[in-house]
């Protein structure tokens, strides 16, 4: 059977999602995606980490298995029968009152940055490193790098992220506010748990009404958001551009655009 995609464990009043699978470096498949899914809307803990077995935190999507001509669910890119809408996982993650901090132990890159940012708190290894990809697959981003990114490092910055793909260190995420701190590799998940244990901490009903007032106060209408990002996907999966991107990923080369 071998190790699951995705493990969940507690700790005390602390729930740890790990992604596992440190060989694809965490790439995640849509069996990953169901498992973080789930995890998140089962919970019971009154604070969640998320990190990642080393050595990186998320690499994003699963190139060969979900862009490489892999199956497709329903609901991403081409909607469902209630229409596009935002994908499962985000869906969980943006839409829970308990609150998420992203231990970033690695490379968070394409969905992994996403994921990242989907986090309340992120705490970073000096190890880490954060780049939105989409664009270098013909692709947009999800939600957060619309709905979030902008937020935490300003319009420019982020324009500039998403627009290049570019892939910054951890140090440059603390200076321009992309994560809260950066810590020693092997202090990674000590600080990450001593913040989710000091939250945990606290009364949990006014925890889960300070996370939904500052989702009230701050960020967009996620559904209205996803839906257009679900759309947007559902034509930029038809391109030749993207077919491109991932072509030239998967052979190790220069991708050549042509605007089609």
């Amino acid at each position: 059977m071998g190790e699951p995609e995705v493990t969940y464990q507690v700790d005390g009043d602390v729930g740890i999602i790990t992604l596992n699978r440190p060989e694809a470096r965490n790439a995640l498949t849509w069996k990953s995606y169901a498992l973080l899914e789930q995890y998140v809307r089962e919970t019971t803990a009154r604070c969640l980490v998320v990190t990642g077995t080393d050595p990186a935190f998320c690499s994003g999507d699963d190139v060969k298995l979900v862009m490489g001509g892999g199956e497709r669910p329903p609901d991403v890119g081409t909607g469902s029968a209630a229409g596009p809408r935002l994908t499962p996982a985000a869906d969980a993650l943006l839409h829970t009152n308990v609150p998420v901090v992203a231990a970033v132990n690695g490379a968070a890159v394409g969905w992994g940055m996403e994921l990242s940012m989907m986090a309340d708190l992120r705490v970073a290894s000096e190890r880490a490193k954060f780049g939105e990809l989409f664009v270098l697959r013909g692709l947009v981003t999800d939600v957060c790098g619309l709905g979030r990114l902008a937020s935490l490092v300003g319009r420019e910055k982020a324009a500039e992220l998403v627009f290049t793909g570019e892939v910054i260190p951890a140090e440059e995420a603390l200076r321009i506010g992309l994560v809260g701190r950066v810590v020693p590799h092997d202090e990674l998940m000590p600080t990450a748990m001593g913040l989710a244990r000091r939250i945990a901490a606290n009364p949990p009903l006014a925890v889960q009404r300070l996370k939904a007032g500052l989702r009230r106060a701050l960020d967009p209408d996620w559904t209205d958001l996803g839906a257009w990002v679900s759309s947007t996907l559902g034509e930029l999966f038809r391109t030749e551009d993207h077919r491109e991107g991932v072509r030239s990923f998967l052979e190790k080369r220069p991708a050549s655009y042509v605007g089609r």
